[in-house]
């Protein structure tokens, strides 16, 4: 049984560790409004007794969990929302119109990913996936409201990562919810206060023009802060947008300029490993490598993915 580790930030936000493959790789946040609660990204199946248990430690009734919202279909943001649709009776689960299918009938999800990771691994990971009734699901389109206990929640459609991505603006705190979209920014590569952010460009959705359209979009919200998935809340978006958008335009110039997966991913790892050290000269590029490792490799399948669907055009 994993730990809870979770950090208040402000206005009601909490952001708890999901505890996904390692400690400080993926988060969920918590938002608290009048004795209600709104979970934003859910984890994984594993990640749920942690957030029950975050709840019971507030004094937050199951039953006054309103809203749980993925930004997105990924197993690491959404593979736990069935489990918790199911102990909090009065949710609603808020998601994509391109991802609502996949969360009322995740048979098609499951089986996809067991394909890419195998069996055993995908049960060690993410557990079984449960299915959403279709009548406790809402599909959000870009601009879509919520009225949370009074406080408004505001979604836009943001894809680049991901078609089924949206991202959730918040007035009261004047931040941000991004999921991925705003980038990757480790704590353990972060210097100074100055985080090191990269574009995780997963299979099988990267699309650098969207992309980079949905940066300008979230900065155009006038958010003062981000809380990322990936990981935790940072400042200084408007700094954070244009390298995340240099990053976002050199990965798809390393995907058409190399012939093959593997000089791909010695082009993606010495930008990135070079990169990070740059920002914070006290690493060891085999601490870089270690955080980096699961990202490297999914960076490199999602630009293929990517530059074999151009070459198809």
């Amino acid at each position: 049984m994993s730990n809870l580790i979770f950090k208040p930030l402000c206005h009601g936000i909490s952001c708890i560790d999901a505890q996904y493959i390692r400690p400080g790789l993926a988060s969920c946040y918590l938002i608290e409004q009048n004795g209600h609660a709104a979970f934003i990204d859910i984890g994984t199946n594993h990640t749920i007794p942690l957030l029950l248990e975050l709840l019971d430690k507030k004094g937050i009734p199951l039953t006054h969990v309103d809203y749980v919202i993925p930004t997105h279909v990924h197993l690491d943001h959404a593979g736990g929302a069935g489990s918790m649709m199911q102990h909090c009776p009065n949710a609603e689960l808020i998601i994509h119109p391109r991802g609502a299918r996949h969360m009322i009938d995740p048979s098609r999800l499951q089986a996809g990913a067991s394909a890419v990771y195998g069996e055993a691994e995908f049960k060690k990971h993410y557990g079984d996936l449960i299915a959403i009734d279709k009548e406790r699901v809402t599909e959000a389109d870009d601009g879509f409201s919520i009225n949370f206990q009074g406080r408004e929640l505001k979604l836009i459609d943001t894809p680049g990562h991901a078609k089924h991505h949206f991202c959730i603006i918040d007035k009261t705190s004047k931040g941000m919810f991004t999921g991925d979209t705003f980038g990757v920014a480790y704590p353990e590569l972060t210097y100074n206060d100055k985080p090191f952010i990269f574009p995780p460009s997963s299979p099988v959705d990267f699309d650098p023009d969207a992309w980079i359209s949905s940066v300008d979009k979230l900065i155009a919200s006038g958010s003062e802060q981000a809380f990322l998935t990936h990981y935790g809340m940072i400042s200084n978006l408007g700094e954070l947008a244009i390298d995340l958008k240099d990053k976002i335009q050199a990965f798809s110039v390393f995907a058409r300029s190399t012939k093959n997966a593997e000089q791909l991913n010695v082009a993606i790892t010495n930008y990135l490993v070079d990169a990070a050290i740059s920002n914070n000269p006290t690493l060891a590029r085999e601490k870089v490598l270690d955080v980096l490792a699961l990202d490297l490799d999914l960076i490199t399948q999602g630009l293929r993915v990517w530059v074999e669907k151009i070459a198809k055009k």
